[in-house]
């Protein structure tokens, strides 16, 4: 092959989330529980390296969110800003200057702070820590390699896939292409149960290399919502249009405040396990200043801060989904240098020229009342004697899902449409 031309290198970030619920803490007054210090000190005793590059995840989440959001304000927007950074870690440590300190950059790692190795194993305990078993919930990411049968990977960037990012590695003849994509689409779907299909719909003739995330979230609601209390109602998507969608109801306590500066409503929604579901919800004409103020600290106050109150709440069943082509997203937040002519990834081969040509995201959201089984098991809330107040989801807004045991955010997303597919 010339040298003058640039083999191809595709990677996907193909995600699954179903969310029936929010990730749960143990409930005040549990007397297993921990205080909150020596609950993190025991945390970060536990997984030090994962809550090394967690702020750092935090403050890509909210750039990348910010990014897509600039595009358009009448699209629903999902993502995994933890499926997209982990691919593209696991692509720099076969990528060579200025290509390498572009993708860790644009991942908002300051390089003379946070050393690559330390990096590198913070992102191995964040995989590992996610796919622990957990029988109350559904979560699970993978990665691999697929590599056409004529390319020759560097020793170290295989086994640096291998023990750091737990990938797997598969021979492809990427010749046949439709072949090829079937292989590498049904790798992704069955990751994610089903719930991402044909993630790849073409292949460039030169592509001899294809790296592939996925994470998949399946949570139980802690409080779910009853089936029989679910009632077609409106969803003002904005001061023109409304529409008709299935408004899921309950009254009992909720994790819920106003805040008064990002004129929101913030509603923290537990799973069965160890995730929470933060659901804001502006003021009508309010969504762009929310946007731009939403920090990782304020995220970590709601988080810290819970304000139980009783109230009435009306919330809509929804599967939306998000697909991106990450070149042009992510060029904006400065990694340019891999998908062009003078991209060094020389690291990952030896055979000639590499530079990435493709990089597609996709995630999947459902909501829906879904709770724990019925097998024999009661909830009992007791409700304040005053009247609460309703409190209405029926306008856009924002969600993220956040994962306890990481201090990471799993998923980011905005609700415009609920009917919007």
């Amino acid at each position: 092959m010339p040298s003058s031309i640039s083999w191809g290198l595709l990677l996907l970030a193909g995600l699954c989330c179903l969310v029936p619920g929010s990730l749960a803490k143990r409930p005040k007054g549990d007397p297993a529980q921990e205080t909150e210090s020596s609950k993190e000190d025991h945390d970060k005793h536990q997984h030090p390296a994962c809550y090394k590059v967690s702020p750092n995840l935090a403050n890509f989440a909210f750039s990348l969110y910010r990014e897509v959001a600039h595009q358009s304000n009448t699209t629903n927007i999902f993502l995994s800003p933890v499926s997209i950074a982990v691919a593209f870690a696991l692509l720099s440590t076969g990528a060579k200057s200025d290509t390498h300190n572009q993708i860790l950059e644009g991942l908002k790692f300051n390089l003379t702070k946070t050393s690559e190795a330390e990096i590198h194993v913070g992102f191995q305990h964040l995989l590992h820590t996610l796919n622990q078993p957990d029988s109350q919930l559904q979560l699970t990411t993978g990665n691999a390699l697929f590599i056409n049968e004529s390319l020759k990977l560097v020793d170290k960037f295989l086994e640096d896939a291998k023990k750091l990012y737990y990938s797997e590695a598969f021979s492809i003849n990427f010749r046949d292409n439709e072949a090829a994509k079937k292989q590498i689409n049904d790798y992704v779907e069955k990751g994610t149960q089903g719930k991402i299909v044909d993630l790849v719909k073409e292949l460039d003739e030169n592509t001899v290399l294809a790296l592939v995330n996925y994470i998949f979230f399946k949570g139980k609601w802690k409080k779910p919502f009853e089936v029989e209390q679910t009632q077609d109602g409106d969803f003002h998507v904005d001061d023109e249009t409304t529409v008709t969608v299935p408004m899921m109801n309950r009254l009992g306590m909720y994790d819920l405040h106003y805040h008064e500066k990002l004129s929101s409503w913030v509603l923290l929604m537990d799973y069965v396990g160890n995730a929470t579901a933060i659901f804001i919800l502006p003021k009508p004409g309010k969504m762009q200043q929310l946007e731009d103020r939403l920090t990782k600290i304020l995220l970590s106050q709601w988080l810290g801060e819970r304000r139980t109150r009783s109230a009435i709440l009306s919330f809509p069943k929804l599967s939306i989904s998000g697909t991106y082509d990450l070149r042009n997203l992510l060029g904006k937040l400065g990694i340019t240098k891999v998908f062009s002519d003078g991209a060094d990834l020389s690291g990952i081969t030896e055979n000639g020229p590499l530079k990435l040509s493709k990089a597609m995201h996709k995630a999947v959201l459902t909501i829906d009342e879904k709770g724990t089984e019925a097998a024999g098991a009661s909830f009992l809330e007791a409700i304040p004697m005053s009247m609460p107040p309703t409190i209405k989801f029926n306008s856009p807004f924002l969600v993220i899902i956040y994962d306890e045991n990481t201090k990471s955010s799993l998923f980011v997303g905005k609700v415009v449409n609920p009917l919007q597919k």
